[in-house]
């Protein structure tokens, strides 16, 4: 691990255990992630992306151990976290947070917002008292809300205003990573770039790390240094922002940036992938995509490709490039 590695991810799984089809049907596996890794360096904002289902949340959520994972090692700052039990993780989470997608699904209806905010505080054991009500109406003003908001509950608040809450309770134990799992696509378009420009207003700030998860890549290259493409629950390109918008080498990574609309652009440009996602459970031989690749050939069919660097870390798991 590189000094400045604040995340390692090595070699990942999650399975799920579900019932077959009929009364009496065989247990059957989901792979939501099938041995994915990779790094998060301090200070960056790595772009985790691909279609719903893919395993991104699922990523996400693993990561800060939220949900317990199959197999492979999580490394938060060199710390073994895998199967850390939750008294190990206790003191670790408050540099390692969340902000979630649903903005009123993740805030308790029945808490005033200035409660839900310092809750990670009180949990931490931080401060108690006078003290949590001042850091309360700090962290609002922080995040663009107005102090005498505090005593409101959650469904008072437009849905820009309860992702700020979320954001702000995110932030109040001062951490150092913060997983962003699509924290503005419930959000009106109106208000989703406000939010993006407080996202990063506060990594300048509190020189945050981000992962941030999307299906949305004009979002995500507006934000990410680093772009991880997923895809049934496995990486198949990985590389910088340039790289990745300049160059893709994946099938199925120029596929999705095809689809990314531009005002005023031409559609003639698209590629129209066909057929449907296979299911996560009875996934293809060799490579995933290989049955809605436009390019892909009978050794697809059979063969795992390999992960190849391109150069510049730009790493792509395709056939194509082996020569």
């Amino acid at each position: 691990m590189e000094p400045d590695t604040i995340v390692e991810i090595n070699h990942l799984k999650k399975y799920y255990k579900v019932n077959g089809n009929g009364f009496r049907g065989k247990e059957e596996t989901v792979k939501a992630l099938d041995d994915i890794s990779f790094e998060i360096s301090r200070g960056e904002t790595v772009g985790l992306v691909g279609e719903s289902g893919c395993g991104k949340t699922t990523a996400g959520r693993a990561i800060l151990r939220l949900i317990d994972v199959t197999d492979g090692e999580i490394l938060f700052k060199g710390q073994d976290i895998t199967h850390a039990s939750e008294k190990e993780l206790r003191p670790l989470r408050r540099n390692m947070q969340i902000i979630f997608q649903d903005p009123y699904g993740c805030l308790n209806p029945r808490k005033r917002v200035g409660e839900i905010i310092t809750e990670p505080l009180r949990l931490q054991g931080i401060t108690n008292g006078k003290e949590l009500k001042e850091h309360a109406l700090e962290l609002m003003e922080e995040v663009g809300l107005r102090s005498d908001y505090a005593d409101r509950f959650p469904h008072e608040f437009s849905g820009g205003q309860r992702q700020r809450v979320g954001i702000a309770r995110a932030i109040a134990a001062d951490p150092e990573f913060i997983v962003c799992d699509e924290p503005v696509s419930a959000l009106d378009v109106s208000v989703q770039a406000q939010v993006l420009n407080l996202i990063q207003k506060l990594q300048r700030e509190r020189d945050l790390t981000y992962l941030f998860i999307s299906h949305d890549l004009r979002v995500v290259k507006h934000l990410s240094d680093r772009i991880i493409v997923m895809y049934l629950g496995s990486i198949v390109e990985c590389g910088s922002r340039e790289e990745i918008y300049s160059h893709p080498a994946h099938p199925y990574t120029k596929a999705l940036l095809s689809a990314v609309p531009e005002v005023g652009g031409d559609a003639g440009g698209r590629i129209l992938l066909q057929g449907d996602i296979p299911s996560p459970i009875h996934l293809p031989t060799g490579c995933r995509f290989h049955t809605r690749c436009p390019r892909a050939t009978e050794r697809c069919k059979t063969e795992v490709p390999p992960v190849l660097d391109l150069g510049a870390g730009h790493l792509c798991a395709c056939h194509y490039w082996e020569g």
